[in-house]
């Protein structure tokens, strides 16, 4: 009986540990069901002289290369009849499910800081409004996240801002993001996207400077960034009355930050 407590008490724990998601993991990064992966011819990449899109792709091409090769073969093994092997194959091809596979390419990561959002472009508009249905879709009451369509609602922001770099949703698009990347606690790759909003828009309507100071402040730890964004969040985004709570956050996290830094001098 206590072998049998300690076994379900060994796996409830080692439910819990795996469930629990560290920051950073790169979860908002993930790729799609194996379904909708992108297909190409195999090829080859010269390491020596590819950059990071060129090894990327490669990956891609590699992954769906892979995943058709077992394909056939379990349709070789159900053909002939090898019932041994057509099992390995189906195993194998099942596996590929839960191995992590990631976006390596980030949007606001590789495009420049000095893009503007200045122009009203309909198709921009409608892909926007439709990451933000996906989005709207992903966060259903009292039910919980769906994950899938969260990445959907980042994929077409993607889209958005690397497609129409000019629209003046890019920075919309990128606040929106760095939400759902908070969600993910993917807070690096957050902190990147709320920076570009009021880098894209200086005058952007959406609280960035203040989350950007708030990663840094509480998950970063990167105190002396945090107080020069709290500053400049509290002289831009701090005059609008719609952000009144934030003003009162970043007022209080500086005047803790400075007791810390005195503490520490």
């Amino acid at each position: 009986m206590a072998r049998i407590v300690l076994s379900v008490l060994i796996i409830v724990i080692l439910s819990l540990s795996l469930g629990c998601q560290q920051a950073d993991s790169g979860r908002g990064r993930l790729l799609p069901d194996r379904g909708s992966r992108a297909i190409g011819n195999v090829g080859s990449v010269n390491l020596s002289q590819a950059g990071e899109t060129d090894i990327v792709e490669q990956i891609a091409i590699n992954r769906r290369a892979y995943e058709q090769g077992l394909e056939l073969l379990i349709r070789y093994y159900t053909k002939t009849g090898n019932n041994m092997k057509l099992n390995w194959a189906e195993k194998e091809l099942m596996a590929l499910d839960s191995i992590p596979q990631y976006k390596y390419i980030i949007e606001a990561e590789i495009l420049e800081s000095n893009l503007r959002a200045s122009n009203s472009i309909i198709e921009a508009d409608e892909l926007y409004n439709s990451a933000e249905q996906s989005e709207k879709e992903a966060r259903v009451l009292f039910i919980g996240k769906d994950n899938e369509k969260l990445r959907e609602a980042l994929d077409k922001y993607d889209r958005l801002i690397r497609n129409y770099p000019t629209s003046d949703k890019i920075d919309d698009a990128a606040f929106n993001a760095g939400v759902i990347y908070e969600d993910f606690k993917d807070y690096s790759i957050a902190l990147l996207y709320f920076r570009r909003a009021y880098q894209w828009d200086p005058d952007t309507p959406h609280p960035a400077r203040f989350r950007s100071a708030r990663i840094l402040d509480k998950r970063l730890h990167r105190y002396a960034e945090a107080l020069e964004n709290y500053r400049e969040a509290l002289n831009t985004e701090g005059k609008y009355g719609k952000h009144r709570i934030w003003k009162e956050f970043a007022e209080e996290r500086i005047r803790a930050l400075y007791k810390i830094e005195g503490e520490n001098n």
